[in-house]
């Protein structure tokens, strides 16, 4: 096993180097400057599509714009908004959020193209149920002798998608939060398959086997209609907890600030580092935050019932705003104002590098009870992700064999539960790390030479919607 942790560690790190930073970063700027920032002035508009305000009941596709968003969103504003922040800070100090905001700024310019393609380019699964996604983008709006490229993107969406990242993580807060409560022993074991296995953390993963599975086996419909419902509660209440921590230092906030903007340009929290390290810690907690340009997103917001694809790229360009701009850096403000992190920033121990961290800092400004009020918040947002991510993989199995052999994914599926429950933080990290990237690859190249589709399609769309056209239907 210790291995594999390396091999997948060592790929990870060798993946996520400059020439993907420039794809997907580089890629990210492409798309904002060919759009000379357009999309980005009809904010307004995007809320109103969200709001159902253009919304007609003879359009295709399976879910509404709301539901589509919601249901990204649940995939993103949770564990890597809570855990993945304390990632970051841990592994490239308070510069790295710095990077994340750029990733994500850049990242609404992806998501604007990317998700604006995924409606653009819909293809047909064999069932003949309208779909979109990367593999159709690039099937449908390159041609077919481009599916291989579809395919290797299917492939690595099978692991990407899987739920060990999530199921850690509650896990670990799970086993710091009610492991004292409740007087469980979290450190005791058994051997499985001769390796130690916590029983705290097996049990863990088997309850949630058990939740996840009363709900993905009914497919997108579903999957979004619960989405629809937790998402906004759980925002909610993680917002209120943040307001009211930061409340309690408003006057330290300016200073936070400072130390970001300082470390982002020097790498000095790095050891043996420097600001490229830095910007790709940044960047790659960024991606697995709001999954700009890795691929995700479009699969959902591709089965939107609209007729007008830049609509959905509007609505999809919300997500980084929402999830990275602004709930990641609630997170990192209640971090570093509670300077919690100080000694752990590149500490060696893996197990304090996520979500135990975030827990240690609401504890430090709520006592007694920040754990208890965040534990709850981790619930539902990592219950929320493992919803949403079961259906890439459904999408992705449908694609490669066959709509009627999808559903078969989700027994792989709810089946790793259970790993991510006992497996090292440092090793789920690397997997979905060097899963993302190269999910990424065929997504950027096919969206980046589609751009020009992209754009003539938005300015006609733009002018039509100056003339009024959308106010008479």
């Amino acid at each position: 096993m210790g291995f594999i942790e390396d091999a997948v560690s060592s790929f990870s790190g060798w993946i996520w180097g400059v020439p993907l930073l420039i794809l997907v970063m580089g890629g990210g700027l492409v798309f904002l400057f060919y759009s000379r920032f357009l999309p980005f002035k009809y904010i307004g508009h995007a809320i109103n599509v969200l709001r159902g305000k253009y919304d007609t009941h003879h359009e295709e596709g399976q879910i509404t714009h709301y539901e589509a968003l919601s249901t990204a969103l649940a995939a993103t504003v949770g564990m890597g908004n809570i855990s993945g922040v304390a990632v970051a800070i841990t592994m490239g100090g308070p510069g790295a959020i710095f990077w994340m905001w750029v990733s994500a700024f850049v990242g609404m310019a992806t998501k604007f193209f990317t998700c604006t393609l995924s409606v653009m380019y819909r293809g047909k699964d064999s069932e003949g149920e309208v779909r979109g996604g990367p593999m159709y983008v690039i099937t449908e709006g390159l041609g077919k002798k481009w599916k291989p490229m579809a395919i290797f993107f299917c492939v690595f969406t099978l692991i990407g998608a899987l739920p060990i990242f999530q199921a850690n993580q509650l896990t670990a807060a799970m086993n710091a939060v009610l492991g004292p409560a409740v007087g469980y022993d979290t450190e005791a074991t058994f051997s499985l398959f001769g390796a130690p296995v916590g029983i705290a953390s097996f049990v863990t993963g088997l309850i949630l086997m058990a939740l996840v599975s009363m709900v993905i086996f009914g497919g997108i419909k579903r999957i979004s209609s619960v989405a629809a419902k937790l998402v906004p509660s759980m925002v909610v209440l993680y917002f209120g907890l943040v307001i009211y921590i930061l409340l309690q230092n408003v006057g330290g906030i300016p200073d936070i600030f400072a130390s970001i903007f300082e470390e982002a340009f020097s790498g000095n929290a790095i050891l043996g580092g420097g600001i490229g390290a830095v910007i790709i810690i940044g960047a790659k907690r960024a991606a697995f935050s709001n999954e700009a340009g890795i691929g995700t997103a479009p699969m959902v917001h591709g089965d939107t019932k609209t007729e007008e694809p830049v609509r959905e790229g509007l609505v999809a360009m919300l997500g980084p705003a929402i999830d990275t701009l602004l709930v990641c850096t609630l997170t990192a403000l209640v971090i570093l104002g509670t300077g919690v992190h100080h000694e752990f920033i590149g500490a060696a121990d893996t197990g304090l590098l996520g979500v135990t961290l975030t827990l240690k800092a609401f504890n430090a400004a709520i006592p007694g009870v920040g754990g208890y009020l965040l534990g709850l918040c981790i619930l539902v947002f990592a219950v929320s992700s493992l919803l949403s991510y079961s259906y890439y993989g459904v999408k992705s199995v449908s694609y490669l064999f066959g709509a009627k052999k999808g559903e078969l994914y989700n027994y792989v599926y709810i089946g790793t539960i259970i790993l991510g429950a006992v497996a090292s933080l440092g090793f789920v990290v690397n997997l979905i790390d060097g899963s993302f990237a190269l999910m990424a690859i065929p997504t950027m190249v096919s969206a980046l030479i589609l751009a020009p589709k992209v754009m003539k399609a938005t300015k006609s769309y733009f002018a039509r919607h100056k003339a009024g056209e959308f106010d008479k239907k």
